[in-house]
């Protein structure tokens, strides 16, 4: 008898003792967060601001040789700023306090290149402090970003140089209180002003700055501040600025594997799974084409559907979104940036209001230990620091919710607590709709937030499948919404005969246009099927839902002559890809440099500039021209330069390259690569056009 009740008690202490192992923490697995990445992490959605010399000349970089007393904005609102972006939702702002030309927007002693020597505030003003104090009015954070390439400086590329950075930072961390983010950038070196030698100077990233002890600098003055440069040591690069980060997407990187300025645009965009450091993505990506202000742009402000693709690409997929404002020449955010931003916000506190999940009885295949410390509910409980959790060893689970009646959905967002780190390399969601499971998404990572934008259907259940992970889920929450419908804009192109094709984002929208430039309404021309317009017009299109009275924002694309009688003056037939209007596929030529892209315009034509679009491929575009000359011929033999420069930042931001000059006549035009973004023997063309004298 005794023996029988010493085996029982040893039974039940063994049972007991592998309950009490279930409820306890998990343990973390992988790298993991510290506070100053799980802050950042919660901020989500902030602002840049980009705002220089640039400005006022119309470029995206300057090459550091203009003048200070170019600089001076008639009506600088920082409190604008601050308001806008408070008001759009945002937690914080970062400010190109000094771009690549070298410009300081504060009154540094350690150069004359700044504010102090322009007409604004009679040299007196320091915008850096004017924002900093703005953001603490407004409750926003406040961060910099200083570019360690200086195309101004002459002892840029010496060891000097670096001394003078390190001063520089120190000012800007010294004197304008808490910074939440240090901004660096991967452009370093090139061609440059450099204190008017007028050259290129190119440096050895790996060693030149001398990361680490910079590193430690911030470290020591700012220990809150999270740090970015490309590839860390804090936050990453998405790898584009196109706004969007992998649909895979591991918060976890090798930082001492890749140098700023040389990454691997793949790994940064899906992050590496064994990653030895915690170094999530941040997507950095500007509300215009451009980064600094270009009046030209005003009606290329991203629409409503384009801003929230970037969300769902950014913040929907483990990621921050950085915004970017380009401030006009006046100091201040444009109107149609600020409408923009505001009704994005709007779009997402109407697609966000009602959680369906919390109306909904959750229920879990697995329950660590069984225990109500880690039960299904626990996703739902709006709680962070709470979690459904499984067993140790389950790493395939579901959790289902049941609703009181059938109900319509079309989001489910889904974080994980990653105070233990990331964890699910897959999981499925399922909804049962009239009594059968439809699977509505099949993915892969979570992380910190995943948002997936599921067909809209109405279902009793919702089910999510943890099909693997590394080790036992953690997931914190859980929501599912019903996002009201946002039409998207139509695509509109012209071929080179003239001819007009609109398609629509889906083929259920009608689609109404204008030729005049005006807005469409239900009263103008309805699309029903390609049309002739030839010459200089302007076509604007909306789609509209004819059984809600929903339209989209309007598409409007400016055209010039038509290209019925230009013709590419090349070998290839298939060159004429360069004007046909369709910006996929496009056309290389490959083994020279300098390289001729020549076309007959066959009429002469008064011009005053040219488009240039390059390589559109979604991974590895090649041929990017950086460097470039443009002539013009009345004969097809002999040329007259009269444009020459370079696309800035063409290699991260590949959209359309827009460069003006003096009204010039001619028949015949020559674009010449002289080099391009990768330094081999290839120029590639998406597509082409010149801009006509009207």
């Amino acid at each position: 008898m005794i023996k029988k009740t010493l085996f029982l008690l040893s039974a039940l202490w063994i049972f007991l003792s592998a309950a009490q192992a279930q409820t306890t923490a998990p343990a973390p697995c992988g790298p993991l967060p510290n506070e100053n990445q799980l802050r950042w992490h919660e901020m989500e959605f902030y602002a840049f601001i980009y705002f220089a010399i640039n400005t006022f000349t119309d470029q995206e970089w300057g090459d550091g040789g203009n003048t200070p007393q170019m600089f001076n904005p008639t009506n600088l609102d920082c409190r604008q700023w601050a308001r806008v972006c408070k008001e759009a939702g945002m937690k914080g702002i970062i400010l190109t306090a000094k771009h690549h030309d070298g410009f300081c927007l504060w009154p540094t002693k350690y150069t004359e290149y700044s504010v102090k020597n322009s007409p604004w505030k009679d040299g007196k003003g320091d915008l850096v402090r004017e924002l900093s104090d703005a953001c603490k009015e407004y409750g926003l954070k406040f961060g910099i970003y200083l570019s360690p390439w200086d195309r101004n400086r002459a002892d840029y590329g010496q060891p000097s140089y670096i001394t003078y950075f390190r001063n520089q930072l120190k000012e800007l961390l010294t004197q304008y209180g808490d910074i939440f983010e240090v901004w660096f950038d991967g452009a370093n070196g090139g061609w440059g002003y450099y204190g008017g030698a007028r050259e290129n100077r190119n440096i050895d990233r790996s060693t030149y700055y001398d990361w680490d002890n910079t590193i430690s600098l911030i470290r020591e003055l700012q220990p809150q501040a999270i740090i970015w440069n490309e590839c860390g040591p804090d936050i990453r690069w998405c790898g584009n600025e196109g706004g969007s980060v992998g649909e895979t997407n591991w918060s976890l990187y090798n930082y001492k594997q890749f140098v700023p300025g040389e990454p691997d645009f793949k790994q940064l965009r899906v992050g590496i799974e064994d990653g030895k450091q915690w170094i999530p993505s941040e997507v950095n990506v500007s509300i215009r084409p451009g980064w600094f202000y270009h009046k030209y742009e005003d009606a290329k402000v991203k629409k409503l559907p384009q801003l929230l693709d970037i969300f769902y690409n950014s913040i929907g997929r483990n990621g921050t979104w950085l915004l970017n404002f380009p401030i006009d020449k006046e100091g201040r955010i444009h109107a149609n940036d600020e409408r923009a931003v505001l009704e994005l916000r709007k779009a997402l506190d109407e697609a966000f209001a009602d959680d369906l999940a919390r109306k909904a009885k959750a229920e879990a295949g697995n329950v660590r230990g069984g225990s109500k410390k880690y039960a299904a509910s626990k996703a739902i409980d709006g709680k962070k620091d709470t979690y459904w959790a499984t067993d140790d060893g389950v790493t395939q689970s579901d959790i289902t919710f049941t609703f009181k009646k059938p109900t319509t959905l079309n989001r489910v967002l889904l974080q994980e607590y990653i105070r233990l780190g990331q964890r699910v390399k897959s999981f499925k969601v399922e909804a049962n709709v009239d009594g059968q499971w439809r699977e509505l998404a099949r993915e892969t990572t979570i992380g910190y937030k995943r948002i997936l934008r599921l067909p809209t259907v109405t279902a009793t259940q919702v089910r999510i499948s943890i099909l693997d992970a590394k080790a036992c889920p953690l997931i914190s929450n859980i929501g599912i919404y019903n996002a009201p419908q946002v039409l998207t804009e139509p695509q509109i192109v012209r071929h080179p005969n003239g001819e007009v094709i609109i398609r629509p984002a889906d083929g259920e929208s009608a689609v109404f246009y204008t030729l005049d430039g005006t807005d469409p309404t239900t009263q103008s021309l309805r699309y029903t099927g390609p049309f002739m317009a030839d010459g200089v017009v302007t076509v604007s299109a909306v789609s509209v839902d004819m059984a809600t009275g929903k339209q989209s924002t309007v598409s409007r694309e400016e055209f010039g002559v038509s290209h019925t009688k230009w013709k590419v003056i090349a070998a290839d037939a298939n060159a004429a890809r360069v004007i046909d209007g369709e910006a996929w596929p496009g056309w290389h030529q490959r083994g020279m440099m300098p390289a001729d892209l020549v076309i007959d315009l066959g009429e002469s034509l008064e011009i005053k500039g040219f488009r240039y679009l390059p390589d559109q491929s979604d991974y590895f575009p090649s041929g990017i021209i950086t460097f470039y000359e443009f002539y013009v011929s009345d004969n097809g033999s002999e040329w007259k330069l009269v444009s020459e420069g370079e696309f800035s930042n063409i290699r991260n931001n590949p959209s359309w390259q827009m460069k003006e000059f003096a009204p010039v006549k001619t028949r015949f035009v020559k674009l010449r690569a002289l080099n391009n973004t990768q330094g081999d023997k290839v120029a590639g063309y998406s597509e082409f056009d010149v801009l006509i004298s009207k």
